[in-house]
C-alpha cells in the first residue's frame, strides 16, 4: 500500500514521518517526579535530550484519570467527541454501572486506525489490558503494519489478536506483576525492541501509575522509576526517533497530617440529606485496579431523584470542605469538554488533599500501606510535555492531547 504523505483524523491533518514518532505517556507524572529526579542528577539522559529539545507544561482533560486521557492524546480531542468520560460510568440505557474499557462506547477513531489506512505502520504497547482494546479499536493485524498489546497480558499475544507474538521472547522478560515498576518497564523495554524490529512510523507507550500513588516526587521509590525510564529515552532517542512524553494527569497527596485518606463521602452526606439511596454517586476512577487508591479521586457524578431543588443541593455541596467545583450537568459538560449522556446531574470536582468517595463502608483501604496519593481533578490536570527536539511555534493552549500534532507536524520544524 502506498503511503500517504498526509492523513486527516478527527479534523486535524497529520504529515508523515520520516523517522519515528514516540508518544509516551507517562501516567501520573506530576512534573515535580521529573523535576526533582533532574536536580539529583539522576536523569543524564534527559537533560541531554533537553540541551536541543523542549522542556513544557501542558493540561489534560478533567477528570484527569486514566482513561478519558488516554482517549483523548490517541484521537486528538477531548471526551465530548471520543466519548470515553472515565474509567467508570452509569450506563443510562442499561441502568448499570460499567467499565468503559469496550471499544463500543468509543465515539470517534483513534489516529492509529487512521494512520493504517493511510499505508502508515502502527505499534501501542500499553502496560494494563484493560486500555488495550481501547487503543487498538479499528486496528487491522493482518497487514503486517500494527502491533498492540499489554505487559499484563505479554504472555498471550498472538498474530490475530495483537499484530505479534513470542513477545517474552523479544523482550527477554517474564510478565510482570500488575502493582509493580516492572509492568511499566516492560512498557518501555517491549517499545524499545519493537522500534528496533519493525520501525513503525509511529509508536504509542502508555504506562501504569502504580509507583506514583505509592511513593511521592523525590523519594527512592519515585526515583527508581525515573532512573529506569531515563536509561530507556536514552536509547529510543540513541534511534533517532522523535519523543513526546507526556502524562494523562497529574499526582497529590491526599491525606490528612496522620496520614489518613482525606475523604468526604458523598454518598453518606446525600443520604442524609434526601433519604438513603435517593441519590447515586459515581466515581469515575473506579476500575479493577483499586489496590493503591481505594477507588477515591477528586471527581464524581451525582444522579439525582426527579424533582430535587438542583440549586440548593449545589449549594450544600459546595460548601462541604474540600470541594472546589459543583455544576449541573450541561454546564459542568461545557466548561470540561464532556459528552452530557455520560454524567449525572451533577459534577462534583474536590481540590487540595480532598478526595472524594461514597459510603465510607464501600471503600476497602486495607491495601493502603502508605499515605494516600491520588487524582482526578484541577490540580492535577497540569502535566509536563517534553520533546527531543526544537518545536518554534507551541500550541495555545497546550493540551496532552496535543501530542501526536507535536510529534509530526511541528516538532523539529523551525
Amino acid at each position: 500500500m502506498e503511503k500517504l504523505q498526509t492523513v486527516r483524523v478527527n479534523g486535524r491533518d497529520y504529515k508523515r514521518p520520516t523517522v519515528p514518532v514516540v508518544v509516551i505517556c507517562c501516567d501520573g507524572s506530576e512534573p515535580e517526579y521529573i523535576d526533582l529526579a533532574r536536580s539529583r542528577q539522576i536523569m543524564p539522559n534527559l537533560d541531554r535530550i533537553l540541551e536541543n529539545g523542549e522542556n513544557l507544561l501542558a493540561s489534560s482533560v478533567i477528570p484527569s484519570f486514566t482513561n478519558p486521557n488516554n482517549l483523548s492524546i490517541v484521537t486528538g480531542r477531548p471526551p465530548s467527541v471520543h466519548g470515553i468520560s472515565g474509567n467508570f460510568f452509569h450506563d443510562r440505557e442499561s441502568g448499570s454501572e460499567v467499565m468503559m474499557n469496550d471499544p463500543k462506547y468509543l465515539r470517534s477513531p483513534t489516529l492509529f486506525s487512521g494512520f493504517q489506512e493511510a499505508g502508515w505502520s502502527v505499534a501501542v504497547i500499553t502496560a494494563k489490558d484493560k486500555l488495550r482494546r481501547l487503543l487498538g479499536h479499528g486496528l487491522s493485524f493482518d497487514q503486517g503494519t500494527a502491533v498492540c498489546f499489554s505487559s499484563e497480558r505479554a504472555g498471550d499475544c498472538t498474530l490475530a489478536e495483537n499484530g505479534i507474538e513470542g513477545v517474552l521472547e523479544l523482550v527477554g522478560m517474564p510478565v510482570p506483576e500488575v502493582y509493580s515498576l516492572g509492568l511499566s518497564e516492560f512498557v518501555f523495554s517491549a517499545g524499545c525492541r519493537v522500534l528496533e524490529s519493525m520501525r513503525p512510523d509511529v509508536m504509542y507507550l502508555s504506562t501504569t501509575d502504580y509507583i506514583q500513588h505509592k511513593h511521592a516526587p523525590g523519594t527512592e521509590g519515585a526515583n527508581e522509576f525515573y532512573r529506569m525510564m531515563d536509561g530507556y529515552l536514552g536509547t529510543l532517542h540513541e534511534s533517532g526517533a522523535i519523543i513526546v512524553l507526556t502524562a494523562d494527569h497529574g499526582m497529590k497527596a491526599k491525606h490528612n497530617a496522620d496520614g489518613s485518606p482525606d475523604v468526604v463521602y458523598l454518598q453518606d452526606v446525600l443520604d442524609k440529606w434526601l433519604g438513603r439511596d435517593a441519590a447515586k454517586v459515581i466515581l469515575p476512577i473506579t476500575d479493577p485496579y483499586v489496590v493503591h487508591h481505594g477507588a477515591l479521586g477528586s471527581f464524581a457524578t451525582v444522579y439525582l431523584p426527579e424533582g430535587s431543588d438542583v440549586d440548593t443541593i449545589i449549594k450544600r455541596i459546595a460548601s462541604l470542605p474540600g470541594i472546589d467545583v459543583v455544576l449541573d450537568r450541561k454546564e459542568g459538560c461545557a466548561r470540561f469538554e464532556l459528552p452530557e449522556d455520560r454524567l449525572g446531574d451533577l459534577i462534583i470536582v474536590s481540590g487540595g488533599s480532598k478526595v472524594i468517595g461514597t459510603r465510607e463502608t464501600e471503600h476497602d483501604l486495607s491495601t493502603l500501606n502508605e499515605p494516600l496519593r491520588s487524582h482526578g481533578g484541577l490540580d492535577e490536570q497540569i502535566v509536563p510535555m517534553i520533546i527531543n527536539r526544537p518545536v518554534k511555534e507551541v500550541p495555545r493552549p497546550l493540551r496532552n492531547f496535543d501530542a501526536f500534532h507535536v510529534g509530526l507536524n511541528i516538532a523539529g520544524k523551525v
